[in-house]
């Protein structure tokens, strides 16, 4: 076997469909094998999963929310993959995503041939669902002194500004919605820290990674749509997770006074109590466009063009295209859409089955499904 492509999953179904499918798309010319791992979700994930996929994924229902620590490693040990891809459920991947991961860690003069380090974490670049450039995509290591200048409003030293978005690279951190690696060096390394629940395991992970002589790596050439938002709900649970894995993260690999740890922690304890704040999600649509390349398809009498159309349509303000994917290539609508953003446009996925679309305008904002009339 391959490639394990390993998607924990709560309460995200209708994204997880989505994530699948651009899944087998993905693999279809390599020996891979998917695993669903479900942290007691309580939606209709499962029941999706039986009728959409059966026999044709693995899954892992577990009877209690591990976290995103524990459902990761608990489910890379049921992996038979030489290499793995952590991936979450909000995301779509394009055709060629893991081939080319594939063959970059396979490579025999790489950067980490000629650097005499091997490759631990890949990643790629991550845009939103309208289109937008997610710059966790690729971080340095928040030291505490870092921390303090992006809380301060600087982030020039948190995210890796010196390498270009699409531009291909060496990286101190990536972000846990798509890690590549060889299964032998993540189990070397330990997995992720089951002390973490959710946030701030992919920057132990990849710091980790560093710590044992490993390099990580961004390829910029590589993109895939992040959602974000879909399985957080930003609440004072959710205040308490992301500081908290802060403070895991600093008492674990920073050597600090007495009176350095009270400062931190009174900073943790400060910024809990800071609003949360939301974007305003866009709901004006003045026009919806659907994009097909199935020419007899017809969707509840809106405008249809092909992709091919579309590249040269003049779209109006506050226009809501329509992907109909199942009869067009991902990875030519991630293009379109990270070339293509705004205020004025927004996305919206149909699924395969042309049941439901899905979309997010915002990346700190949950998501929108909607059903549909056949």
């Amino acid at each position: 076997m391959e490639l394990s492509i390993i998607i924990l999953n709560y309460n995200a179904a209708a994204f997880l469909e989505l994530c699948i499918d651009s899944v087998f798309r993905a693999t279809k010319n390599i020996n891979a094998e998917i695993i669903v791992a479900d942290n007691n979700s309580t939606d209709s994930s499962l029941q999706m999963l039986h009728f959409v996929f059966k026999d044709k994924v693995k899954v892992l229902a577990f009877e209690d929310n591990h976290g995103f620590s524990k459902g990761n490693n608990l489910a890379v040990k049921e992996a038979s993959g030489e290499y793995l891809c952590i991936l979450n459920p909000d995301t779509i991947v394009g055709e060629h995503v893991f081939e080319e991961c594939l063959s970059f860690a396979r490579s025999s003069d790489s950067a980490f041939a000629k650097a005499k380090k091997q490759l631990a974490f890949l990643g790629t670049q991550l845009i939103d669902g309208s289109g937008i450039f997610l710059p966790e995509s690729k971080r340095h290591v928040p030291t505490p002194k870092v921390a303090r200048q992006k809380l301060l409003g600087n982030d020039e030293s948190y995210y890796h500004h010196e390498l270009a978005k699409d531009e291909n690279g060496a990286v101190e951190v990536l972000v846990g919605a798509f890690m590549f690696c060889k299964k032998s060096v993540y189990e070397t390394i330990g997995g992720f820290d089951e002390r973490y629940f959710m946030y701030g395991e992919d920057i132990d992970l990849s710091y980790s990674a560093l710590l044992y002589g490993y390099e990580n790596y961004y390829l910029g050439s590589q993109k895939v749509i992040h959602f974000k938002g879909e399985s957080t709900i930003k609440d004072k649970k959710y205040l308490d997770r992301f500081y908290g894995a802060m403070q895991l993260f600093y008492d674990k690999h920073f050597k600090q006074s007495a009176m350095q740890r009270a400062l931190v922690k009174i900073g943790v304890a400060f910024l809990k109590t800071r609003p949360i704040k939301k974007e305003q999600t866009v709901t004006k649509v003045n026009h919806q466009v659907l994009i097909s390349n199935d020419e007899p398809y017809q969707w509840n009498g809106v405008e249809k063009y092909s992709f091919t159309e579309l590249q040269s349509l003049k779209l109006q303000d506050h226009t809501q295209i329509i992907w109909d994917i199942k009869s067009l290539n991902m990875t030519s609508i991630i293009d379109f859409m990270s070339t293509n953003t705004g205020s004025n446009i927004t996305y919206r996925f149909m699924s395969e089955r042309r049941d439901f679309m899905l979309g997010s305008n915002y990346s700190n904002n949950r998501g929108e499904v909607v059903y549909l009339n056949k």
